[in-house]
C-alpha cells in the first residue's frame, strides 16, 4: 500500500498526533509506505510532498501544530479561480498513492468527498477542529484541549474583573457553533455563556450584569464568536476571497462591549483570545483521542473501506460516510442536557429563561 497523509484546514492541537499513529499503524500492520503532503491541498496542487518513515513521526505526539503544514485557502476545485481538481488527480496517480487520508474540518471532508467523487483515489477522513462542529461525531480532538486554554483565560479574567468591579468579556472561537463558549463557560465559572444558537439580548444582560454587580461586585461573561443578538447578525471581522470558508468571524466582544457600557455604571472589557485557542500541546485527552483516530483511520485503509470518516459516537470508534458530514455544522441543540445544567444552576444564556 502507498498511502497519502495531509493535514487541512486551521491548526489543532492533535494532529501529529494522528499523523504519528496513522503512520506508525499502517508501517507496523501492513508494511505501507506512507507520503506526507505538505499545507493540505495546497501540497497536492503544488506538487510538494515527503515520505514519512518511523523515526519521521517519533517524538511528535506531544507537540503542537502540524509537522507536515497546513492550509485554509487552498481549494483544488478554486485555485485563483480556476478548478485544477483534474491536475490534482492526474498528481495523486502519478504518485502511485492507493489512497488518501485526510485530517480536518468539514471543509477539509467537503473537498475530500468532492475529489473522490471526480475520479481521485479513495479517501479516508479524520475529524479535526477546535470548534467541535463536525456532523456525526460526539468529539473532536483538539476540543478539549481549546476548552482547556479558554477555561484558564476565564479564571485569570475574573480575578482581574473581581479587583476593578468590572464586567469581563471574553470571546472564544467557534465559527457557528457554541461548544468552545459553552464547556468552558461552564467550567470557568461564566455568569453569561453567549452562544451563536441562542439570540442573546442585551437589555436582559444588563440586568443581571448590574445585578450582579450589586451581589458580587463583577460579571464574567464567555462569549462565542459566532453569538448574534436577537434580530441580528453575526459579527464579520474580514471576508477571505477564494478560501473555501471565506467568512471569518470575530469581534463580537467589542460589540456587546460597546452596546453594554451605556446600560451600565461599571467599567465593560472584551478581550478577544483569539488564536491562542488553537496553540499549544495536546491535553492527555486529545493525545489519546487523536491517536484513536488515527489507528481507525489506519484500519479503515487495511479492510478497504473508503469513502468514510472515523467516528467517536455513544464513546465508541465507528465511522461515517463522507458525504453525510460534508459541508455540515454540527451546533448545540436546545435540548442538549448542559443548556438545562447551565440555566438551573443561574447561568445566563443571553435570553430570559423560558423556565422561569
Amino acid at each position: 500500500m502507498r498511502i497519502g497523509l495531509l493535514t487541512g484546514g486551521g491548526d489543532c492541537p492533535g494532529l501529529n498526533a494522528v499523523i504519528r499513529a496513522v503512520t506508525k499503524s499502517l508501517i507496523r500492520q501492513c508494511g505501507a509506505e506512507v507520503i506526507g503532503i505538505e499545507d493540505g491541498f495546497l501540497g497536492l496542487i503544488e506538487r510538494r510532498v515527503r515520505p514519512l518513515g518511523w523515526d519521521d513521526v517519533s517524538g511528535i505526539l506531544a507537540m503542537g501544530g502540524t509537522i507536515l503544514g497546513t492550509s485554509n485557502t487552498a481549494s483544488p476545485f478554486a485555485w485563483h479561480g480556476a478548478d485544477v481538481s483534474a491536475e490534482v488527480i492526474a498528481y495523486q496517480r502519478a504518485l502511485g498513492l492507493d489512497a488518501l487520508v485526510t485530517i480536518g474540518g468539514d471543509g477539509t471532508m467537503t473537498m475530500a468527498a468532492r475529489l473522490g467523487a471526480a475520479g481521485g483515489v479513495p479517501m479516508v477522513g479524520v475529524p479535526k477542529t477546535i470548534d467541535n462542529d463536525i456532523a456525526g461525531c460526539e468529539r473532536s480532538f483538539g476540543f478539549d484541549t481549546a476548552v482547556a486554554t479558554v477555561t484558564d483565560a476565564l479564571e485569570r479574567v475574573q480575578t482581574t474583573g473581581q479587583s476593578h468591579g468590572r464586567v469581563m468579556i471574553v470571546e472564544t472561537m467557534g465559527r457557528y457553533a457554541g461548544w468552545i463558549a459553552l464547556e468552558a463557560g461552564i467550567a470557568g465559572a461564566a455568569d453569561v455563556i453567549l452562544l451563536p444558537e441562542i439570540g442573546y439580548d442585551v437589555a436582559h444582560i444588563a440586568e443581571v450584569c448590574r445585578a450582579r454587580h450589586a451581589r458580587r461586585r463583577a460579571t464574567l461573561i464567555c462569549i462565542a464568536e459566532g453569538a448574534k443578538p436577537v434580530g441580528g447578525a453575526m459579527t464579520v471581522e474580514r471576508t477571505v476571497e477564494g478560501s473555501p470558508d471565506p467568512i471569518r468571524l470575530g469581534g463580537v466582544a467589542h460589540a456587546l462591549r460597546a452596546q453594554l457600557q451605556p446600560l451600565l455604571a461599571c467599567e465593560v472589557r472584551a478581550t478577544v483570545l483569539g488564536h491562542v485557542q488553537r496553540g499549544g500541546s495536546p491535553t492527555p485527552f486529545d493525545r489519546v483521542l487523536a491517536t484513536q483516530y488515527g489507528n481507525e483511520a489506519a484500519r479503515l485503509l487495511r479492510r478497504g473501506d473508503f469513502g468514510r470518516m472515523v467516528t467517536l459516537q455513544g464513546g465508541c470508534l465507528g465511522s461515517v460516510a463522507l458525504e453525510s458530514v460534508a459541508g455540515v455544522n454540527r451546533c448545540v441543540p436546545g435540548d442538549h442536557a448542559l443548556l438545562g445544567c447551565a440555566r438551573e444552576i443561574g447561568v445566563c444564556l443571553g435570553d430570559r429563561d423560558p423556565a422561569r
